[in-house]
């Protein structure tokens, strides 16, 4: 009998136990998922973040203040197309060349950036001689769109821009996909797909090595987040984006989209970066199969190299490109 009572004592603590273990599993679950859907607003969802500076403002001081005076000045052409994937409208400026040219550049701003944030590099281009179209990302600027591809489904939007731009300017056009920040892992995540013969060239300036790294990179450097969180946490965010933005962050590489291309791209990025770290260049100048070319700009902040060199940057951006675009 005591036995009995016994074992019945054992099973009943075995399902206490269960039920605790089960609660706590879901209190984790919950935790994760709560997280998951605050960051998901965080890096997906359009909005002012505190940690962007989206001032407007042209200071005297500037050492570009020339180059986004001209652009804010420069007579533009505005373009539509509709995006490669969903039926978002997406908007671009385009500043045609001083005099006919068959060479073109596509120039892609940063996150919660918009075209009116890339004059300098514009003006920089319209100067070298180029045509110049400038997209607003799809949920960036005139563009429509819910949610922040960090560059993955944008790449197709980038192919479709290139073929607008041949349609415009015709079968001898050459193209080069230019961008900063967010825009500089689209154009990496761009140069692993089938493109047209036209596109020539890539040039990226302080782009992330994928969205998973910049994002576990961030989410130690904005927000302090142990390393052992941040795996499941990404992992929650990556569920939620994968149902609402139609991909996982992990699918984000520029290094894998950088290993299938062969095109010649040039790599640049500041020595002082703490926004995209200095080191994720080396693992993207690895990864890309063709002829390529790295500049570190010595005491360079995030997406300041062109401030910080203005007259080296277009010397040796147009030194890079003269090899592959006449």
């Amino acid at each position: 009998m005591g036995l009995i009572i016994l074992a019945k004592q054992v099973t009943k603590r075995r399902h206490h136990l269960w039920r605790w273990l089960i609660g706590i599993v879901v209190v984790i679950a919950l935790a994760l998922f709560a997280a998951g859907s605050y960051f998901f607003l965080v890096a997906m969802v359009p909005s002012h973040k505190s940690f962007i500076n989206n001032s407007n403002r042209i200071s005297k001081h500037d050492p570009l203040y020339a180059q986004k005076i001209w652009f804010k000045q420069a007579p533009k052409h505005r373009w539509t197309i509709t995006a490669a994937q969903g039926h978002y409208r997406l908007v671009a400026d385009y500043l045609p060349a001083s005099k006919p040219t068959t060479k073109n550049v596509i120039i892609l701003h940063g996150f919660m950036g918009r075209k009116e944030k890339m004059g300098e590099y514009a003006a920089m281009f319209h100067r070298l001689g180029y045509n110049v179209l400038m997209p607003d990302a799809r949920a960036h600027g005139q563009s429509q769109g819910k949610y922040i591809g960090y560059g993955w489904p944008e790449r197709y939007d980038v192919r479709k821009w290139s073929e607008q731009l041949i349609a415009k300017n015709g079968q001898q056009s050459q193209i080069v996909i230019f961008g900063v920040s967010m825009g500089g892992a689209t154009t990496m995540m761009t140069s692993g797909i089938q493109l047209p013969h036209q596109v020539k060239a890539l040039v990226e300036d302080c782009g992330y090595d994928s969205l998973a790294g910049e994002l576990n990179y961030e989410a130690g450097n904005l927000y302090n987040i142990p390393q052992v969180i941040r795996a499941p946490l990404i992992g929650s965010l990556s569920l939620i984006n994968r149902v609402k933005n139609g991909f996982y962050v992990h699918q984000a590489s520029s290094t894998a989209m950088l290993a299938r291309n062969h095109r010649p791209i040039m790599f640049i990025h500041g020595s002082k970066d703490t926004f995209v770290p200095t080191r994720m260049v080396y693992q993207n100048y690895a990864a890309t199969k063709g002829p390529k070319q790295l500049w570190v700009v010595k005491g360079a902040k995030h997406a300041a190299s062109y401030a910080k060199e203005p007259h080296e940057y277009p010397r040796r951006i147009a030194r890079f490109l003269n090899q592959y675009v006449k």
